[in-house]
């Protein structure tokens, strides 16, 4: 089965059932019926920048198209053609009118302790809040580590390799700077902000706009990442993230009382518990 998205003007939608040995056909028809774009007039792009798919062949099987499993493909209706017979009028043309400048914002998601995995999957999936990728995610980072022991070394992680892959595949473990470093690699450019305890993803949009936001960019777009420097700065100054040297924090498991980072790095090394909840 192929875990494909399809978005368009009215929305992100999901191409359920479909496999490789489904036809371009029944892709059209599925992203027909979902975005009323008719087949014909199907514009099917994919990537980033988005690169326009040769998808004439309507028998060809999804197998043998560039089309991959968790792929969003972006979907345009092309222009009709001109009436034959239909005369241009000359001179110049009213301009587009100016719409309103998208923003760069955060999108909210649950403080579950998985939150880095939520904003992870919420980003790479073009603004598709799906909770239940989580442990996917996690599942990534642990063949990583596990693959390359002498990289994720205990040195570097602090427990030996297998402890820790099997500790990041549970639901209560949080993430951090190493699942960030792995998941950048397998992934595109997205954002996210960390208030010294939550993850979250940052996305831009226009305001008052039914367009869908863009929460995937292309690496060589410095504008977006000083809008995303900026908006970082400003909750900073407006306090908006969390000191953690003075934060209170208690274990999840026995109910202790933490003061600090240090102390509940000490706690989890002591215990083996690692689920903490700001106090």
């Amino acid at each position: 089965m192929l875990r494909l998205r399809c978005k368009a003007k009215n929305g992100t939608h999901l191409l359920q059932g479909l496999t490789q040995q489904s036809c371009v056909q029944e892709l059209k028809d599925r992203i027909e019926q979902l975005t009323g774009i008719p087949c014909q007039l199907q514009k099917i792009m994919v990537g980033f920048p988005p690169s326009s798919l040769d998808l004439r062949d309507s028998a060809a099987l999804l197998r043998d198209c560039p089309v991959k499993s968790g792929d969003t493909l972006i979907v345009e209706e092309e222009n009709t053609l001109m009436p034959q017979g239909r005369v241009e009028t000359t001179g110049p043309r009213p301009g587009p009118r100016p719409g309103p400048l998208p923003v760069l914002v955060r999108r909210t998601v649950p403080a579950d302790n998985s939150c880095l995995f939520t904003s992870v999957s919420y980003a790479v999936e073009c603004g598709v809040y799906d909770p239940s990728r989580a442990p996917e995610l996690r599942e990534l980072v642990a063949q990583a580590v596990a693959s390359d022991p002498a990289t994720f070394s205990e040195a570097v992680l602090g427990r030996p390799n297998a402890e820790y892959c099997a500790w990041i595949r549970r639901a209560d473990a949080w993430g951090g700077a190493i699942e960030l470093s792995i998941l950048c690699r397998l992934f595109r450019r997205v954002l996210l902000i960390y208030d010294g305890v939550h993850y979250e993803p940052l996305q831009r949009e226009a305001p008052g706009s039914a367009a869908p936001p863009q929460t995937v960019f292309p690496a060589a777009d410095a504008a977006v990442l000083a809008q995303a420097l900026q908006l970082a700065d400003e909750a900073r100054r407006g306090r908006s993230f969390t000191d953690l040297q003075r934060l209170t924090l208690r274990c999840t498991v026995c109910r202790a009382g933490l003061a600090g980072q240090q102390q509940a790095r000490q706690h989890a090394k002591d215990t083996g518990h690692t689920s903490f909840r700001e106090a």
